[in-house]
């Protein structure tokens, strides 16, 4: 059997096994080295083809016998093949990845003002792509650039915006490099990064009704054209698609929201074993933390100390992946929880009449009239935040049955 696999730096959060896994039945190994490691593991030779990620793009080169155009044009390789008569070939197919990409969103740089930013290997790759698709401009912006972060408002008339740096990627979750309300003819917005799925970038774009897409695609696509080269068989575009579904399946989390005493705790159990997924609770991760329940801190300290713990909990539960997340009823009256919460999570809403709502050992709900307050007050906000309503008038595995069927 042909052996491939991935070389680089930091691989413990790589999907590319589970992506070559779509492609073809071959081994796809984890080449885990140091830089002093590299020219040993070129002299033996003990793969077929092989995938290069950071930092190692460029620090391949002298070890590879031919470069391709593309390769050689962006000085970067990220696919390695090798000859029968033992010669190794450099490629590179990020760029044909991030064409790819650009197509799936149905972004066209064409005669458009192109913002990238970072100034690193990716954006040598972004720029040379949107210079032979014909973007009237191309501005790169760096830290040290003529054009940078100080004085990015020069630049307020950019139509795309292509993200190249890791600023937001897991496990930094929630920066963003830009503001993007300062771009006022801004129509799409192109992130590199895939986790967290939705960045912070990707969630302004979503705020202010851009077109916008995250870095699967051109994760998916790349890996699509290695497997072409490792194996010389052609492959359907289409699987493209499948790969991205199949990552997008690991790492997605669902996210219960809805009144207290709706069972968003108990449903969530039921989901996470059904579907294999870890399960977290807001509420569990609080009392975790300080040794009280929401309860008592609200008894002891007040509300707004609790929201403080609360709002910490789901910045860190939105950092998971692959998680079913119950969170508490007023997860959804700070906005920054929605946001920590949307990063790899599915939204959804469990509205249960108030008449059946658990009401035990709950301070702000704690009689009717309290209730049907509560409600009135965080039902349209349940409504705004969610991607699903479900109706949760069922018993716990109705319910649970019911999200699955979403």
């Amino acid at each position: 059997m042909k052996r491939f696999g991935l070389l680089g730096g930091v691989l413990s959060h790589s999907f590319s096994p589970q992506i070559h896994s779509v492609y073809g039945d071959y081994e796809y190994k984890m080449f885990l080295l140091a830089p002093e490691a590299l020219e040993p593991f070129f002299k033996k030779k003990d793969f077929d083809g092989i995938n290069v990620t950071i930092p190692y793009k460029q620090a391949v080169i002298p070890y590879v016998t031919s470069l391709s155009p593309i390769a050689r044009r962006l000085n970067s390789v990220n696919t390695i093949t090798v000859a029968p008569n033992g010669n190794i070939y450099g490629d590179n197919t990020d760029y044909r990845g991030f064409s790819y990409m650009l197509k799936k969103a149905k972004i066209s740089v064409t005669g458009k003002k192109v913002v990238v930013l970072g100034s690193g290997g990716s954006s040598r790759t972004v720029y040379a792509v949107c210079e032979d698709e014909g973007a009237a401009e191309v501005i790169i912006v760096s830290r040290g650039g003529s054009i940078n972060y100080d004085n990015l408002n020069t630049q307020s008339d950019a139509e795309i915006i292509i993200n190249t740096t890791p600023v937001g990627m897991y496990p930094n979750n929630g920066r963003s490099p830009v503001k993007l309300d300062m771009f006022s003819k801004c129509e799409a917005v192109a992130d590199l990064i895939y986790n967290p799925l939705k960045s912070a970038l990707i969630l302004q774009a979503e705020k202010l009704r851009l077109n916008y897409i995250n870095g699967m695609s051109m994760l998916a696509a790349q890996a699509k054209y290695s497997s072409e080269l490792f194996t010389g068989i052609p492959l359907e575009d289409e699987l493209i698609e499948r790969a991205v579904d199949t990552v997008n399946g690991i790492m997605q989390n669902i996210v219960l929201i809805g009144m207290p005493g709706c069972g968003k705790s108990s449903i969530g159990r039921v989901l996470a074993k059904r579907l294999g997924k870890a399960f977290l609770d807001s509420d569990t991760m609080v009392y975790n933390k300080t040794g009280k329940s929401a309860a008592e801190i609200i008894r002891s300290d007040g509300e707004r100390a609790f929201r403080e713990e609360e709002r910490l909990a789901a910045q860190n539960a939105g950092k998971t992946t692959g998680s079913v997340i119950a969170t508490g009823g007023g997860i959804v009256l700070d906005e920054r929880n929605i946001d920590a919460l949307k990063q790899n999570g599915i939204i959804v809403y469990i509205d249960r009449n108030i008449e059946l709502l658990e009401t035990a050992d709950r301070p702000l709900s704690s009689g009717v009239e309290a209730l049907k307050k509560l409600y009135d007050l965080r039902n349209p906000l349940y409504k705004k935040h969610s991607d699903f309503i479900i109706n949760g008038n069922g018993s716990i595995s109705e319910t649970a049955d019911l999200i699955l069927l979403k």
